[in-house]
């Protein structure tokens, strides 16, 4: 078969293929036959949630976290996955067996779910990240639909989607949807069974997380160059923690300034030396010629 040309118009003198072929936003990494396929900010948000993420009650030797990795979740369905944009594993070996790197988590043999599951919407995977609630306020206020199968789809060969995985097959206890396109931030915390919407601040867009000492949300700043909104950690003092980088800046800032506060002190030292006579810069033991 052969493909189908674009016919494009034609003008004397002809436009540029800038203004004439399709655009990055006419040609999304959205696939209809693959939703959530990566774009740029797949990639950088996730490296934010992971550099800002310090626990006061767990060291990184115990816990683990996840980006674009596969999740397999059912011991019925050995090869069925899902795939979070970022999720936070607490109390587990950093490394697979206390060793290893790992190239998936695997509830049944790490032995423990996850703790917090992020997922960043795409106009292609709102249904499946949001499930039937996708244009509802209140999830938890709606009446679920009849799934009688026990890994959550109402078809027991067909693997189920991300909001029922998370919400009944592995009772992930805090599910959160950052929308990069509105900047929308929603929480979702398991309440009985079922995931309920948590209260955030409309002005500051941020939830406490007491279970971690933790809180997340959204930040507006630069990070990797790129000035934005960003979902982002912070502490119990309100401040959003730093990232390595970060650190080290403030560190550098922080040292080059007291050097110069140094400087300033032995310059201000030498000049009251300099209006002493050279008796009382002798008497104290002071050479004039140390002075300049």
């Amino acid at each position: 078969m052969l493909e189908q040309q674009i016919a494009i118009a034609q003008t004397d003198p002809p436009l540029s293929a800038k203004q004439t072929l399709p655009t990055m936003y006419d040609l999304p990494s959205e696939d209809p036959e693959e939703p959530g396929l990566p774009d740029e900010f797949h990639a950088l948000q996730p490296q934010l949630l992971s550099r800002t993420l310090r626990l006061p009650s767990y060291p990184p030797s115990r816990l683990f976290v996840g980006s674009d990795l596969n999740l397999y979740y059912d011991v019925r369905h050995p090869l069925w996955h899902k795939r979070p944009d970022w999720f936070l594993v607490l109390d587990v070996s950093r490394l697979y067996e206390g060793h290893d790197l790992r190239s998936s988590y695997v509830v049944w043999q790490e032995g423990v779910n996850p703790f917090l599951v992020v997922e960043l919407l795409s106009p292609g995977t709102e249904k499946e990240d949001l499930g039937e609630w996708a244009s509802v306020a209140d999830p938890a206020a709606t009446k679920a639909p009849d799934i009688s199968s026990i890994n959550g789809s109402p078809n027991p060969e067909t693997p189920p989607r991300k909001w029922d995985v998370y919400e009944r097959i592995l009772r992930v206890p805090y599910y959160v949807v950052f929308s990069r396109y509105t900047n929308s931030l929603r929480v979702f915390k398991l309440d009985g069974g079922r995931y309920r919407e948590q209260p955030i601040n409309a002005e500051k867009l941020q939830l406490w997380i007491p279970e971690i000492k933790l809180g997340l949300g959204v930040w507006q700043g630069e990070y990797e160059g790129i000035n934005r909104s960003w979902l982002r950690w912070y502490d119990d003092q309100g401040n959003w923690v730093p990232t390595d980088v970060e650190l080290a800046v403030a560190e550098a800032e922080r040292a080059a300034a007291e050097a110069e506060r140094e400087r300033q002190k032995r310059l201000q030292l030498a000049a009251k030396l300099k209006s002493l006579s050279l008796e009382q810069l002798a008497a104290l033991g002071i050479n004039l010629e140390d002075l300049t």
